[in-house]
């Protein structure tokens, strides 16, 4: 019989290092899915619709909203992010653990509807480190940089709502430490009774 995916999410400020690393994450973990997030957010150079995000307008977000297809939703920065609920719930279902890439506010929304959801927390090893990367990117605009930063404290803050708190200063060691976490999580004994039921009756019989 197959256990049920586990559902993992990712959050930190923007510059983190958030993408880098699952995208990495991903590369190393077998039966381990991202979620693509719908966005009203401009499609920026080399991004891909259905690759990166579903790229929609606001009236067809706010209609996805209407129809509840979101398991969670926010807006960020003036743009709107939202996770399709039934294809997270149609992944868990089959067995694939899912990892949600998503800010404080979506990841305690989706505790709430997914209580056993494992939410993990990535900061930057200083303030400096952040406002360097996010410079680097070369992504936005100075003015939008600003607004990034003057939020990052407040939304850092929201560590404590996390089970595992990853801090990116070497992106090896953060990596392997996020792997550790995914095992971790896989290992637990709630979770593996299931796909172990048989060899388990088999020991105690």
């Amino acid at each position: 019989m197959t256990s049920r995916g586990t559902l993992f999410t990712v959050s930190a400020p923007s510059g983190a290092g958030k993408t880098s690393l699952v995208n990495a994450l991903l590369e190393q973990c077998p039966q381990l899915r991202v979620s693509v997030s719908h966005t009203t957010r401009p499609i920026r150079p080399g991004e891909q619709d259905g690759v990166n995000y579903h790229f929609v307008d606001e009236k067809t977000f706010l209609g996805m909203l209407e129809q509840a297809e979101f398991l969670e939703h926010a807006r960020v920065f003036g743009n709107l992010y939202g996770t399709s609920g039934t294809w997270v719930e149609e992944q868990l279902a089959s067995g694939t653990d899912v990892i949600l890439e998503i800010d404080w506010q979506g990841a305690r929304q989706v505790r709430r509807l997914v209580p056993d959801t494992c939410a993990i927390f990535i900061l930057p090893p200083s303030r400096e480190i952040l406002a360097e990367r996010l410079r680097a990117r070369g992504q936005d605009d100075p003015d939008i940089i600003d607004s990034r930063l003057a939020q990052a404290a407040q939304e850092m803050s929201h560590y404590v709502e996390s089970d595992f708190l990853v801090v990116n200063d070497d992106f090896d060691r953060a990596l392997a430490e996020l792997q550790a976490v995914v095992t971790g999580e896989r290992l637990r004994t709630a979770r593996r009774e299931v796909a172990l039921r048989e060899t388990l009756q088999d020991l105690l019989s």
